[in-house]
């Protein structure tokens, strides 16, 4: 599909600015790749920040989602998503950090999560071996349930997270992880909820940030919506323009969650 447009944050725009710093870097591609010259190097990390009709057909990627997570060696991830007419067809999640059930610390790390649209949502180990299905629990009383947020306050309110899970009853701690690996969670069934409510009212979410997540989830019988109750929206720009807040769920529990946040937003 030589033609598909594919959506991403990077750009070459401090490679350019910072001839020294470009030119390191264009040695380290050269050490793992045939020889690629320079230009060809920055028009290559341009090719996902050119516009797009958002209304047709394309992918969007996050070689590194969640880097702070990466950098002290904890919960990151690798997303792709395919979006057509405004419909997230598939998604694609490599989780090299992620445990299926973080509360049992001897089972083993890494996994691929993928869904198709109205196929189901599935999970394999990256070291090799089968594949599973994998479904959202079936927890029906708000009280009881776990939910995860950013391990970055800049990233999200925790305070109004807080507000709310008080509202809903819920005692245990908030589980903490970074990037995607929260929609991982919910999908199999580690946690119940997930919140994401910026602390700056300004700020809409990125598409890539969220389009392969919000797949899984929904394929494995969970519900991914803004803080309104509204469906995600990925055919207006690069950003979630039209939503304000994410909210995952198992489905059982989505509209309590969302009477909490009318109560608390």
């Amino acid at each position: 599909f030589p033609e598909d447009p594919i959506v991403g944050e990077e750009d070459a725009g401090i490679l350019r600015d910072n001839p020294d710093i470009c030119r390191q870097v264009s040695d380290l591609v050269n050490e793992h790749t045939d020889a690629v010259t320079e230009s060809r190097m920055l028009e290559v990390l341009d090719f996902g920040s050119r516009d797009t009709d958002f209304t047709k057909r394309f992918w969007t990627a996050d070689p590194i989602d969640g880097t702070k997570g990466f950098l002290r060696g904890d919960q990151y991830a690798v997303a792709l998503a395919l979006v057509e007419n405004g419909q997230i067809v598939i998604g694609i999640l490599g989780c090299p950090n992620f445990q299926a059930d973080d509360r049992q610390p001897d089972e083993g790390k890494g996994y691929l999560l993928y869904a198709v649209r109205g196929e189901g949502a599935f999970m394999m180990p990256l070291k090799g071996g089968d594949r599973k299905r994998i479904s959202v629990d079936a927890l029906t009383s708000a009280e009881k349930a776990r939910f995860c947020e950013s391990v970055e306050s800049a990233h999200t309110s925790h305070g109004t997270h807080k507000r709310i899970s008080d509202t809903l009853g819920i005692t245990s701690p908030p589980y903490r992880i970074d990037s995607q690996a929260k929609y991982a969670a919910v999908a199999c069934g580690s946690a119940s909820i997930y919140l994401r409510l910026p602390g700056n009212k300004e700020y809409r979410e990125k598409i890539w940030d969220h389009a392969a997540g919000a797949v899984i989830v929904s394929e494995a019988g969970g519900q991914v919506t803004d803080f309104g109750g509204k469906a995600l929206d990925f055919s207006i720009s690069r950003k979630l323009e039209g939503n304000t807040g994410i909210l995952a769920t198992n489905g059982h529990l989505h509209q309590q969650v969302l009477r909490a946040i009318s109560e608390v937003v």
